[in-house]
């Protein structure tokens, strides 16, 4: 096994660990990696309307839904890139940090953790980390406001801290060599198509997560297994089931 430190690099070929081939054993599980938006607290309904309302003040002409399908586990930067790009408006300065603030405003009143996530994290017997799009004020803030912060303490990594965010497999290959776990031995629990992109990219394994408020369509499930998640779950009471069968 190389060491940790050579994992960082997703631009070298030989730094992302290809995924076991069929007939392979895949090694015992040494992580599992959370994301945290829709995955551990309920908050993309309430922050995918704040972005759509922000980004409609500012003439953009996009609905909700077009937005959580274009935009969910994706982070600001890239959103922004994506908004000037396709519709050629450029987001006015403080325009994301007035978005952001609006969003943590909201979470102060309406959010909650996914139900039985806590639970279902403590009774994992594994050890645990979140990686997540979202800037590491807002992840605290939205761990913090729901309790689940003791949980991950000290184990919690933002796309801020490398240089691409999801779909790329940067943020999940730094987390993994930060806690010392090869990319092979990690399982990815994500909500997003961005992010279980990022993670196969990685060479981790990955279930998806479809439980949340923002996922209230059947198409969720077919959506995260196209990307390649290998197993869908809704409901963490399901977690031990999901984890022994991947």
């Amino acid at each position: 096994m190389r060491d940790a430190s050579t994992l960082l690099d997703p631009a070298d070929p030989d730094s992302v660990h290809p995924l076991p081939a069929p007939g392979e054993t895949a090694p015992p599980l040494g992580l599992v990696i959370f994301d945290c938006d829709g995955v551990l607290v309920d908050s993309e309904p309430i922050s995918l309307a704040r972005l759509t309302a922000g980004l409609n003040r500012i003439g953009v002409p996009i609905d909700v839904e077009t937005v959580r399908a274009r935009f969910a586990g994706t982070s600001m930067a890239s959103i922004m890139g994506h908004i000037a790009q396709d519709y050629g408006i450029a987001a006015p300065e403080g325009f994301v940090e007035a978005v952001k603030a609006d969003t943590l405003r909201a979470f102060d009143t309406e959010l909650r953790a996914v139900a039985g996530v806590a639970a279902a994290v403590s009774a994992l017997g594994l050890p645990t980390c979140v990686a997540s799009s979202s800037d590491p004020v807002r992840l605290r803030h939205s761990l913090g406001l729901t309790g689940l912060l003791p949980l991950f303490e000290g184990r919690i990594f933002s796309s801020t801290m490398v240089a691409r965010g999801k779909p790329a497999p940067d943020l999940f290959l730094h987390a993994a060599a930060t806690m010392g776990v090869a990319p092979e031995a990690c399982l990815v629990i994500e909500d997003s198509v961005p992010g279980v992109t990022a993670a196969r990219a990685a060479g981790m394994r990955v279930v998806g997560f479809s439980g949340g408020g923002h996922w209230s369509h059947d198409p969720a499930a077919a959506d995260l297994t196209r990307a390649g998640a290998a197993r869908i779950f809704r409901d963490y009471r399901d977690l031990a089931a999901v984890i022994a069968a991947v």
